[in-house]
C-alpha cells in the first residue's frame, strides 16, 4: 500500500500546485519549466534551462519565482561582470577598520530564489564563489562567512559549454530542461497570448515558501527503501546506454525522486516516480536516450502536481490523462461566460479532440471520462 502524506502536507502540495498553475497562466509550451523549477525547489537542487534566445526561458522562471515569493535575485551575466554585482560590494566602513567584508543585502547570498541568465559567461571569480553557494549554501569571501537561504538557483544559457572547466561547474545543476520554439500546433495560442500579454498572473495571497519548506522537510524524510533497487537498475541501464552520469548525479537523483513522491502526496517513493530520471541526463541527446531506455519502467508514472513534466518524461497514458484532466479543469475555471465566445469554443473543441484522439473512452480513467462530459456540456450551453 502507498502511504499518503498527513493532511497538512497534502494541503501544502495543493497550495504549491495552485501556485504553479498561476505561474503557467499565459505560458505556451513552457508549463514544463514552471513545474521543474518547483520540483527542484522542493528537492533543494538547482536547474539549468537551455534554449535559443527568444524562447521565454526567463519569463517562465520569473513567473514561477513570483508565485513562490521570498527574496528573489536575478542577473544577466557577462564576461565583464564583477563579483560585487552578484555578491555585493565591499563594506567600506569595515574596510577602514581593517576587515574585508561585504554588504550582501539584496544580493545573491541573501536570496531565496535566484535566476542567473547566461550563467556560463561569468568570470572564474564569479563562478568559483557561486560553487560554494550552490553546493553548500554558504557564501565565503574575504572575512564574510554567511549561511545562504537559497532554495533553488535556475541558470539559463543558449547552449551547454564545451569548456571542460565549465562543464564541471554545470554539473552542480542537477536537472536540465531543454526548450525549443513553440511547435506549429500551438502557434495560434502563442499569437493570441502574446498579443494580449502585458501583465503577469495575479500575486498569491502570500509567500509559498513556508509550504515549500514543509514539503522539502517531508522530502528529506521520504522512504526510498522500496525504490532504491529499481533506481540502481535504472542508473545502470542509462550508463550502459551511454548516458554520462557522474556518481554525484546518480546519488542526488534520489532527491528528485523523493520530491516527486512528496508532491504527489506520498511519504514513500515507488518506481512510478522514476520518470524524473531523464532530467538528470546532461544533454538533449542523452535525455532522448534516457526516455527510450526507461520507457517501460516509467510508463505508469504520473504526478498530481507536475502533470506536464510527468507526461513529458513518462510518456505514458496515465500521465497524459492526468494532464488532460488538469488542463480541462483550468479551462472550465476560466470559462465563466455563457454562451461561450468563438475562441472559448475553439479551445474546448481542441481539448476534446485531444482526448478522443488519444483514448478509447470506455478504457479511460473515470476522471477523464467525467472531464470529457463536463467539456461537452460546456460547449453545448
Amino acid at each position: 500500500m502507498i502511504s499518503k502524506q498527513p493532511a497538512s502536507l497534502s494541503d501544502d502540495a495543493v497550495v504549491l500546485r495552485e501556485g504553479i498553475a498561476r505561474a503557467q497562466t499565459g505560458l505556451v509550451d513552457r508549463e514544463l519549466v514552471a513545474e521543474v523549477v518547483a520540483l527542484c525547489a522542493v528537492a533543494g537542487e538547482h536547474l539549468l534551462v537551455i534554449g535559443a534566445p527568444g524562447t521565454a526561458k526567463s519569463e517562465a522562471v520569473r513567473r514561477t519565482a513570483d508565485q513562490l515569493g521570498g527574496r528573489y535575485f536575478e542577473y544577466l551575466l557577462g564576461r565583464f561582470t564583477e563579483p560585487s554585482e552578484i555578491f555585493g560590494p565591499v563594506d567600506l566602513r569595515r574596510l577602514r577598520e581593517g576587515s574585508v567584508e561585504f554588504e550582501t543585502a539584496g544580493m545573491l547570498p541573501e536570496a531565496e530564489v535566484a535566476f542567473l541568465d547566461e550563467v556560463f559567461l561569468g568570470s572564474t571569480a564569479v563562478l568559483n564563489t557561486l560553487l560554494g553557494i550552490l553546493n553548500e549554501r554558504v557564501f565565503r569571501r574575504g572575512s564574510t562567512l554567511l549561511s545562504c537561504p537559497l532554495r533553488v538557483c535556475v541558470g539559463a544559457a543558449n547552449s551547454l559549454p564545451d569548456d571542460p572547466a565549465l562543464a564541471a561547474f554545470a554539473d552542480r545543476f542537477l536537472a536540465r530542461v531543454f526548450v525549443s520554439p513553440v511547435p506549429d500546433a500551438r502557434l495560434d495560442e502563442l499569437l493570441e497570448v502574446g498579443w494580449s500579454a502585458g501583465s503577469r498572473p495575479s500575486d498569491p495571497a502570500g509567500s509559498l515558501l513556508p509550504a515549500l519548506d514543509r514539503l522539502s522537510e517531508a522530502t528529506r524524510g521520504c522512504d526510498l527503501g522500496g525504490v532504491r533497487g529499481p533506481l540502481a537498475t535504472a542508473i545502470r541501464q542509462l550508463r550502459q546506454a551511454g548516458v554520462p552520469l557522474s556518481d554525484r548525479r546518480a546519488v542526488r537523483s534520489q532527491r528528485l525522486v523523493a520530491a516527486a513522491a512528496t508532491l504527489d502526496g506520498r511519504t514513500a517513493a515507488t518506481a512510478d516516480d522514476l520518470w524524473v530520471l531523464p532530467l538528470i541526463a546532461p544533454t538533449l541527446d542523452a535525455q532522448a536516450s534516457a526516455r527510450e531506455v526507461l520507457a517501460d519502467l516509467v510508463a505508469q508514472g504520473r504526478n498530481a502536481s507536475l502533470v506536464y513534466a510527468a507526461e513529458e518524461f513518462a510518456r505514458g497514458q496515465q500521465a497524459r490523462a492526468a494532464r488532460l484532466v488538469e488542463s480541462g479543469r483550468r479551462l472550465l475555471d476560466e470559462l465563466v461566460t455563457a454562451p461561450l465566445t468563438h475562441d472559448d469554443r475553439l479551445r474546448v473543441e481542441a481539448t476534446l479532440r485531444e482526448i478522443d484522439a488519444g483514448f478509447v473512452l470506455a478504457d479511460a480513467s473515470q476522471a477523464l471520462q467525467d472531464m470529457r462530459g463536463r467539456l461537452v456540456a460546456a460547449i453545448q450551453r
